[in-house]
């Protein structure tokens, strides 16, 4: 069985426990290893303020454009796994602290609505926390659904989305 044509996936990358920072960049190297992905491209990591639920600390926030031929759901089941290894325990809670957050974001081709994915993931256009580092790799990607990347951050607030050095 041959492969699926490589496409351009984007993972948006969060973290607020531990030593964040040293977290993103090992789990940068992590997506990169994934079998049938190659890394393709990183934002900047941002400071950003929770989400959702506000009595936690910041987040340090990116996104990584990945070139792979997995199909949706396997990418997911990969990103999953990397959570695991970072420590993340998915115990239901929205919103709350975590080790590392992987969400796929947006595959080229794929509009998606199943139980345990939808693509493009359907709040980017509220995120600030996404879109900031998005439109560092794709400010022209087009979100079926959503709208281009560059005029969706010209919507929202996003002061609060600071780059760290």
């Amino acid at each position: 069985m041959s492969l699926p044509p490589a496409v351009d996936a984007y993972v948006a990358l969060g973290s607020n426990l531990g030593h964040c920072r040293a977290t993103l960049e090992a789990a940068v190297d992590a997506l990169g290893a994934l079998p049938q992905c190659r890394l393709a491209g990183v934002s900047a990591i941002y400071r950003t303020p929770p989400w959702g639920r506000l009595d936690q600390p910041d987040f340090l926030n990116a996104v990584v454009r990945l070139r792979t031929t997995l199909r949706p759901l396997d990418l997911l089941d990969a990103l999953m796994a990397v959570e695991r290894r970072f420590g993340r325990i998915r115990d239901g809670e929205r919103w709350g602290p975590r080790t590392l957050d992987l969400d796929l974001l947006h595959m080229d081709g794929e509009v998606l609505a199943d139980p345990h994915l939808t693509l493009p993931h359907p709040r980017i256009a509220e995120r600030a926390f996404v879109l900031r580092p998005l439109a560092d790799l794709a400010p022209d990607l087009v979100l079926p659904g959503q709208g281009r990347v560059a005029e969706l951050l010209q919507r929202i607030d996003a002061g609060g989305c600071v780059p760290i050095g």
